[in-house]
């Protein structure tokens, strides 16, 4: 669990590293894949735990990140069945206030550019609690999401009045949708791509449901991103892959898809928004497209020299880290850490960070309250607690909400309390 992240230099193919498995790359069926990085073996980022379930084995499932020389598609090497990850599932899209306003935005843009109306209709696939449907509900724009986690799906139908489907999207559910006759003006997939194991099921049922003249808006974590700021903390076992704009399009074409334009966004530490059309007679990339495509060709993001470096960033980080959280522990202050994220999850499992160095845990979920961090076992309470325990220094695990989490804790940190930022280096606030 604490083992060093390993970059392996020599492109090979990924059945030979791994013994036992016959891997191949999950977008285009190469065996050419090779391990750029090694994070060991970690317990699932969203296994949180009740007291009774602590003394009991953890599963745990092995850790790499493997590029595909066909492709350029970066991929992790194991697929934990969606099952065992997304049934009951413990992230709420509406906890996050900057979520919510950025989902208010996109569907008033939406709304405007798509003309939509009563006639219309908005799909989206692993569609949380109904954070983004809401919006276009409220216009009286006809909706329907799909969710397979089957609490969220609830709280989305319960709560909120959205009409959630509790399944997984593939082609399976696209066909019996198409069979009833639906057929989506907008098709909303926010991170949910990175979440699948069947590409080619996917793409094609999310082309076979989108109407002629629609457009499918698909967001994805930028690997740009995450390998320029090390944050290798985006990396878990629901995180099947990290998209360049090459791997993404190399995927579009072989699915008849077109990618009309691109955006780079500042979400997540850093996505892309995708905006995807039937494929016309004739292709053309918008310049947005060319353009990226072009950027990434120049930094040479298809090739695996560009993420030699990234596993020695990692281990630099882990040494960071650690020396200025224990220097600060073996001065008799206390830590605890706020959000427990998947992203956290990885941080505190890879790096070894526990329950010697940190207190406690804070988020705002009250899904997460109560329990325990998988494999570091610390304790969930509610944001409340950090006025209440007063830790001299906090350790921001949700780096990404950060201008959010200070807002919220401006008393904690008027009471002198500091946070730790630990990505892309760490830094005391």
């Amino acid at each position: 669990m604490n083992k060093r992240p390993v970059l392996m230099p020599n492109r090979t193919s990924v059945k030979n590293i791994v013994p036992g498995k016959d891997l191949l790359c999950r977008s285009c069926a190469s065996e050419e894949l090779s391990i750029v990085l090694d994070l060991g073996t970690t317990p699932l980022a969203n296994g949180f735990l009740t007291s009774e379930h602590l003394q009991l084995p953890e599963p745990q499932f092995p850790l790499q990140l493997a590029l595909c020389s066909e492709c350029s598609l970066l991929q992790i090497t194991e697929t934990v069945p969606p099952e065992m990850l997304f049934r009951n599932y413990f992230y709420f899209s509406s906890f996050s206030d900057a979520f919510l306003r950025a989902a208010e935005e996109t569907a008033t843009r939406l709304l405007a550019e798509r003309k939509l109306d009563r006639e219309s209709l908005v799909l989206e696939i692993a569609s949380n609690d109904g954070y983004l449907l809401q919006f276009y509900k409220q216009q009286g724009i006809p909706v329907l999401g799909i969710e397979p986690a089957t609490n969220v799906a609830r709280t989305a139908r319960e709560v909120r009045g959205i009409p959630t489907r509790n399944e997984f999207f593939g082609w399976d559910l696209a066909q019996r949708l198409f069979e009833e006759g639906v057929k989506a003006d907008v098709i909303h997939a926010n991170n949910v791509l990175a979440h699948t194991a069947d590409l080619d099921g996917f793409l094609s049922g999310l082309r076979l449901i989108l109407k002629d003249d629609g457009v499918a808006v698909i967001e994805v974590p930028y690997v740009r991103d995450m390998i320029d700021r090390v944050e290798f903390d985006t990396i878990y076992h629901e995180h099947l892959y990290y998209f360049s704009l090459a791997a993404l399009d190399y995927l579009c074409v072989s699915h008849g898809l077109s990618l009309a334009s691109v955006e780079h966004l500042g979400v997540h530490g850093g996505s892309l928004r995708l905006f995807l059309q039937h494929e016309p007679e004739t292709p053309r990339r918008s310049e947005s497209v060319q353009e990226l495509l072009s950027d990434e060709e120049k930094q040479g993001l298809d090739s695996s020299e560009y993420y030699h470096a990234f596993a020695g960033k990692v281990e630099q980080l882990k040494d960071t880290l650690l020396t200025l959280l224990r220097d600060l522990k073996s001065a008799g202050n206390r830590i605890a850490a706020y959000g427990a994220s998947a992203k956290g999850s990885t941080l505190l499992n890879c790096f070894g960070i526990d329950q010697q160095i940190l207190d406690f845990v804070v988020d705002r979920s009250p899904v997460k309250q109560g329990l325990f961090t998988p494999g570091t076992h610390l304790p969930i309470y509610s944001p409340a607690k950090l006025l209440e325990a007063m830790p001299k220094y906090t350790l921001l695990l949700t780096w990404n909400f950060a201008d959010e989490v200070f807002a919220q804790q401006a008393e904690y940190l008027r009471c002198g309390g500091r946070f730790i930022v630990p990505i892309p280096e760490p830094r005391v606030i």
